[in-house]
């Protein structure tokens, strides 16, 4: 087993469609895989995969390893570019010793953990029985690890492959929950005299909704609302309002057609926001874009009193960090997301959000805070996909044993910690309990957004660590 191996796993990875509640061919992929291998190969009624390989001779007293990835990956790209996510591969370059994926997502969260799975299956290393889980639709709800049932795997530790900086072994993680905020609206005629005009905020750096919510990225539907905020005494109507992408994402993207009195004013008023918005990201987001032009739309305006408690709720709405942990210095404890807003069929426009938190209690205070928001907006307002928290063990083994080998490998100490950001250990925690668990990974940067890129140095000592541990459990 080495880089090479798992890299070229996950080049064919690439080209295979695993969207988010999609995975159907990823999860034939790994089942044909199996079977050309002569390995043992289950799937369950959802769709997770388990894919066995006995132990070596002699390492028959071994404690079986769980190696477990997600099949599915976050579905992104840029305004503008031509991708089919459900068909087309993934366009990739190799630059400056990093795997990147110019103007969409690269799936290297969490294909790489598939492609490591893969090549340790397939390698000659001696090892006690390995089982590697690949679950579905992480991204979306973590619904693989919840609906996964007792007995689809037998061992009692389990090595995550879905952390995004080499050097750092997680321990925890944070739980969550996604909150969506649903306005209903009847629509009224453009006011005698009005042109239309469509405003974009582009080129903002997005990322991941925990990990990268205390790196001072601009939220694209955030700056857009503001705008709008400080339009509504001029008149403005609004027609369209749409942005960001998923929930577990930062919104990199928004943009709005507007009916307004005097298209010259409103052009110029907005190109002086950005400019302000601009100067206030210059170090975070340089490609920051904010473009106004002219609009043919025919459709008919939002009913303004809907409108205007739609913008009121949207710059009310809290986003980014509420709370920094007093234990670990660095680690995010509590945030929220404002991800995206889109305009559905019969009158509907939706805004998705989600949450995230170590401390159980302060993950229900800023729910409530943000379901508070939209309802007294009037909005209708559900909370879903709750998944739990991963609470430290310092005493795990499993710890113990990773240390040490990273520490015979590469003659540093690494990092143990935290991660505000949801991994699959917590549910599997609550449904095994019991269960040794670590996480650890290449170094990933830009996951959720385009431009996700993987550093190939990187790779190689994760696939080092990985297979020393494996190969040297005991």
């Amino acid at each position: 087993m080495d880089a090479h191996t798992v890299l070229d796993h996950f080049k064919i990875l690439t080209t295979i469609p695993r969207e988010s509640g999609h995975e159907g061919p990823v999860t034939e992929y790994l089942c044909r895989w199996a079977e050309s291998h002569g390995l043992a190969c289950k799937t369950d009624a959802i769709g997770n995969v388990c894919i066995s390989r006995e132990a070596s001779p002699g390492k028959e007293d071994v404690p079986t390893l769980v190696l477990q990835a997600h099949q599915d990956m976050v579905c992104e790209k840029n305004a503008g570019v031509q991708h089919d996510f459900a068909h087309d591969p993934i366009p990739y370059v190799i630059r400056d010793g990093w795997m990147i994926a110019p103007d969409t997502t690269l799936g290297a969260d969490d294909g790489i953990g598939i492609a490591a799975c893969l090549a340790l299956l397939e390698s000659d290393r001696p090892t006690g029985k390995l089982e590697c889980v690949f679950t579905i639709s992480e991204e979306t709800g973590m619904d693989g690890a919840e609906s996964m049932q007792e007995g689809f795997f037998t061992g009692k530790v389990l090595i995550n492959l879905d952390s995004e900086d080499e050097g750092q072994l997680f321990i925890g993680c944070a739980g969550g929950e996604n909150t969506e905020a649903c306005f209903r609206y009847e629509t009224e005629q453009i006011r005698d005299g009005y042109t239309r005009i469509e405003l974009r905020v582009e080129g903002g750096q997005g990322g991941h909704s925990g990990d990268d919510i205390n790196k001072e990225r601009a939220n694209a539907v955030r700056l857009l609302a503001s705008f709008l905020k400080e339009e509504l005494p001029f008149g403005m109507q609004i027609i369209l309002l749409s942005g960001g992408g998923k929930s577990n994402a930062i919104a990199r993207e928004c943009r709005c057609v507007l009916a307004v009195p005097d298209y010259s004013a409103t052009a110029a008023r907005f190109q002086a926001y950005g400019d302000k918005v601009k100067a206030r990201y210059a170090q975070t987001e340089p490609e920051l874009c904010f473009a106004a032009k002219k609009n043919w739309y025919n459709e008919k305006v939002v009913a303004q009193k809907v409108a205007e408690s739609l913008i009121e709720a949207l710059t009310a709405c809290p986003h980014g960090v509420v709370r920094m942990s007093p234990d670990i210095e660095g680690l995010v404890q509590t945030s929220t997301n404002l991800a995206a807003v889109r305009m559905r069929e019969r009158g509907r426009i939706i805004i998705s959000t989600s949450q995230r938190s170590s401390v159980e209690t302060e993950l229900d205070e800023v729910v409530q805070s943000v379901s508070d928001v939209f309802k007294k907006a009037g909005a209708q307002v559900r909370s879903f996909n709750r998944y739990p928290g991963w609470k430290p063990d310092l005493n795990s083994h499993v710890l113990a044993l990773s240390v040490a080998s990273y520490r015979r490998l590469f003659s540093q100490e690494p990092e143990v910690k935290a991660i505000h950001a949801g991994l699959e250990c917590g549910l599997f925690l609550n449904k095994f309990p019991g269960l040794d668990m670590i996480s650890f990974g290449p170094t990933l940067r830009g996951v959720h957004a385009p431009g996700e890129r993987l550093e190939l140095a990187s790779l190689d000592k994760f696939v080092l660590l990985l297979d020393d541990l494996v190969c040297n459990y005991k």
